[in-house]
């Protein structure tokens, strides 16, 4: 697809109140929330991924969301982009607005960018290099990887077995290594903040952006509020199921965190505290990407009401 239409989008790290004014901001506008996350298109995992409820999704039109079950470990980021594309086809189609919302940086570029697009896969191929590590053991085909992609190999952990047999199904069949292709976020100027290349989109982009201790104290909030919620529950049902899982939704921050607690390894005061901080290293990690995006940063105290935080940012959005 290569639109020219218009599309909205509000950024901000986890904790940070994104989607709730994606929410309150989509019926002043005429929109429609297309979620950017990679944890949200996972069915039945609702609580530890914030998830908008299905009060609110039958309030405001959700795309994006609940697209496959946490077994199914296939679902790559141009999949996830084709359904971003039919969505906003779709919302623009009907004279609504596509509002984007979401943490999850790589999608963000796929959606902008465009993607690079890799070889079909080859099961034969994938069959012999996972045959190869059963015999072998996965440091030994993660050390085929170094010599061939070591900017691959050092991204992916030698136990990833399904990226790295990847990243050798695509130098092997095009001669090129993916680190080669994948020159992520190369469209941005990380001084100046804006893209080099064509979008795929024209868009108006806003970054709530918290100062961080006040992020910090939202992050434990929120943490809490899950646990009223019955975020340990759901974090059981992953454990009880992680044979059957994908890798994505295990290693996922908001459920990993309880592994132990659940194996009798530790109690649950000390996951949850390690639940907090890895929010606080995610917050982090997302703020560094945001703020190499062309967008306009909204500065948030912790006296701002919500009322004038959505003001702000509506007024953004909707400037002429």
């Amino acid at each position: 697809m290569n639109s020219k239409d218009e599309i909205y989008i509000i950024l901000g790290p986890t904790a940070s109140g994104k989607e709730s004014a994606a929410f309150t901001i989509a019926p002043q506008i005429g929109g429609e929330i297309i979620s950017v996350d990679s944890m949200k298109i996972y069915k039945t995992l609702d609580i530890g991924t914030a998830k908008a409820t299905s009060q609110m999704q039958q309030e405001v039109p959700h795309h994006c969301l609940d697209m496959i079950e946490p077994t199914f470990s296939e679902f790559s980021v141009g999949e996830y982009v084709q359904a971003a594309d039919s969505a906003i086809t779709d919302i623009i189609s009907r004279g609504k607005k596509p509002l984007l919302s979401g943490g999850t940086a790589l999608y963000y570029k796929g959606i902008l960018e465009g993607i690079f697009e890799s070889p079909p896969k080859d099961l034969a191929l994938r069959e012999e290099l996972e045959e190869y590590a059963k015999n072998n053991g996965n440091e030994a085909l993660h050390e085929r990887l170094v010599k061939l992609d070591p900017v691959s190999a050092q991204k992916y952990h030698p136990n990833d077995l399904r990226r790295v047999v990847r990243a050798l199904e695509v130098i092997t069949l095009t001669g090129e290594p993916v680190s080669a292709n994948r020159n992520q976020w190369s469209g941005f100027h990380s001084d100046e903040g804006y893209f080099q290349g064509e979008l795929r989109y024209k868009f108006r982009m806003v970054m709530l952006d918290w100062e961080r201790p006040v992020l910090y104290k939202r992050i434990e909030n929120r943490v809490d509020m899950m646990l009223e919620k019955g975020l340990l529950k759901e974090a059981e049902y992953v454990y009880n199921n992680r044979e059957h899982f994908a890798s994505t939704p295990l290693q996922a921050v908001g459920y990993k965190e309880f592994f132990p607690f659940f194996a009798g390894e530790e109690d649950l005061e000390t996951a949850v505290d390690t639940l907090k901080m890895n929010s606080r290293h995610l917050a982090k990690s997302q703020c560094t990407w945001f703020r190499k995006f062309p967008c306009q940063r909204i500065a948030l105290t912790e006296d701002m009401s919500k009322d004038s935080i959505v003001t702000s940012i509506s007024e953004i959005l909707t400037y002429q």
